[in-house]
Parts: structure tokens; C-alpha cells; sequence
């Protein structure tokens, strides 16, 4: 049994029935993956170990770790796994997986790509070159995918298929540009907040992540911190020029967490931060959170 992948003993036994496709990269990546600290993130230096072991292109590496990349999915409500792999522009691998939210609407959905992206935004990643799925993007995520950096260079690479262009699966596309707004998901963001850096022990970065996150269109920069005996995962807001696929700050964190090993049950504390602006995440936040820890009380800190 793997000592960091602390999940259940049917994901378990997934993983060691999926390990021998890696062949002669299969011990490495189990270390990589047993690892406490593991978050779904494979550095850019093992990425080469893996594609030197394997005989794999770092593509062809991508698009198998999808199937690792679903156990990470949290369906209480389909009980369908999907799982994404972010190349980014270093070279290091992503894991994303889809998360719902038992009791809520299917709007709080998050999607395998959409966890993937965060990972690597969260990984300080500036763009994506390729993006692994099992399967094409729905529309939802082709128009998330559509708001980030470079997203008319992004690669989709699916099971036993030639790369395709995002922009294949997105004809006549509506983005950023045709709101006339200068930035991108991913690119580097300062938002300029000075003032509201809530008095907890990790105040600082929570704060932090509101200052860099994306919201553009309406300003209302946001940030969660979802916190456990022994852990805190971050989201920031990232907005989209559609509108509806943008995504929360509790959906990422909540991802995040999901890739470090850690269950909802075992979160102690939430704590928001936003500036003010037309855009408000208290409620939604508070909604989802209801439904996936209710003894929790959100804790909210006014920015600006």
C-alpha cells in the first residue's frame, strides 16, 4: 500500500492494476505518487525521467496518466471519473479531476480540464502547452479553456489521436478580446490590494492569492482558504469572459485538496477573502460549503 495516497482501497488497487502500463517507468512514478507530499504535480526533471524510462513522448506519457489522474475524482452524484493532464509550459505534468457537490446544483460542478488548469496556475505556471483528456472537452470547457494564455497555441491531446489545436473544438470563439480586456488566465496578475489581510496563520498567502487572482470583468478579486488539522489548500477566483464557466475559489480549493489525499470531513475551517464589487462569492460559497461540510461557518475578510 502506498503510505501518501491515502485513498480507498478500491482506488488503491486501481493504481496498482494501472501501474505495469508505465513499464519501465513504473517504480519511479510509484514513488513519485507514495509520496506525502504528492499533489498531482510531476516536475518538469521527473517528467524526463518517466519519458526516458517509458520510451514515451511527453505527450504519449500525458495521456496515460489521465487514468491515474481520474482517481482523484470526487462523484458523489454521477459516479463518473473523469481525469485531465496539464502539460505546462516548464514541462512539468498536472493532475486534474472533476468534483461535485452532493446536494447542489450541477452548476458547482467543476471539470477534470478546469481542476487541471488550477493546478498548474496554482504551480505558478504562466501558459499550457498540451492538455491530456480522455475524451473531447465538453463546451463548457472549451470555453474555459478559451480564456487562457496562448490558448489559440494549446494542444488537446485524447487517447490514440493526433494533437488537435483547442481552437478545432471552438469555431468563431468568443474571449477576452472581444470584451476588449488586455489579460489572460495565467498570465501574471496584481491587483493592487493593500488592505485586508485577514489575522489567521496563513493570512498572508490567502491574502495573496485574492491579489493575483482573475477577475477582470468584475474586480471583485477573491480568494478560499480550506483548512484541515494538517493541511490548507487555496483557490483563487478565476472569471470567465462567458461568464458561467467561470470558476470559484471554493471549487479550486476544494480540488486542490482532493489532489493532496485530504477529505472534506477532515476540514477544521474556511476562510474567504474578497474585495468588493458586483461579483460576490459569500453566497455561493456558502451555498457549496453546505453541502459539503455544514458544521463549517465561513469566515469572511473584506479586501481593497
Amino acid at each position: 500500500m502506498l503510505e501518501g495516497f491515502k485513498m480507498r482501497p478500491e482506488q488503491l488497487a486501481k493504481f496498482d492494476e494501472l501501474v505495469p502500463q508505465l513499464c519501465g517507468a513504473a517504480e519511479h512514478f510509484r514513488q513519485l505518487s507514495s509520496a506525502s507530499d504528492f499533489v498531482g504535480v510531476i516536475s518538469a526533471a521527473d517528467v524526463q525521467i518517466l519519458v526516458q524510462e517509458s520510451g514515451w513522448t511527453p505527450t504519449q506519457l500525458a495521456v496515460c496518466l489521465v487514468n491515474f489522474a481520474q482517481l482523484y475524482a470526487v462523484v458523489p452524484v454521477s459516479d463518473y471519473h473523469v481525469g485531465a493532464v496539464a502539460i505546462g509550459a516548464s514541462g512539468a505534468f498536472y493532475y486534474g479531476a472533476n468534483y461535485e457537490f452532493d446536494g447542489a446544483a450541477l452548476s458547482f460542478t467543476l471539470h477534470a480540464e478546469q481542476s487541471a488548469v488550477s493546478n498548474a496556475w496554482m504551480g505558478g505556471e504562466l501558459w499550457i502547452t498540451t492538455l491530456a483528456i480522455s475524451a473531447p472537452p465538453c463546451g463548457y470547457c472549451r470555453q474555459f479553456l478559451y480564456e487562457l494564455n496562448k490558448a489559440d497555441q494549446l494542444l488537446i491531446a485524447l487517447p490514440q489521436q493526433t494533437p488537435q489545436l483547442l481552437t478545432s473544438y471552438l469555431p468563431d470563439p468568443f474571449g477576452p478580446g472581444d470584451l476588449k480586456m488586455p489579460a489572460r488566465l495565467l498570465q501574471p496578475q496584481e491587483n493592487g490590494l493593500s488592505h485586508g489581510v485577514p489575522p489567521l496563520p496563513y493570512g498572508q498567502t490567502l491574502f495573496n492569492h485574492a491579489d493575483v487572482s482573475y477577475a477582470q470583468y468584475t474586480k471583485s478579486y477573491a480568494a478560499v482558504a480550506v483548512a484541515t488539522s494538517d493541511w490548507v489548500s487555496f483557490g483563487r477566483l478565476a472569471e470567465n469572459a462567458a461568464y458561467n464557466p467561470s470558476l470559484s475559489p471554493l471549487e479550486m480549493a476544494l480540488s486542490q485538496l482532493a489532489l493532496a489525499n485530504r477529505q472534506v470531513t477532515d476540514i477544521v475551517s474556511v476562510a474567504l477573502v474578497q474585495a468588493d464589487g458586483p461579483g460576490s462569492q459569500v453566497s455561493a460559497t456558502e451555498a457549496a460549503l453546505a453541502c459539503v461540510a455544514p458544521h463549517i461557518q465561513l469566515q469572511v475578510y473584506p479586501a481593497s
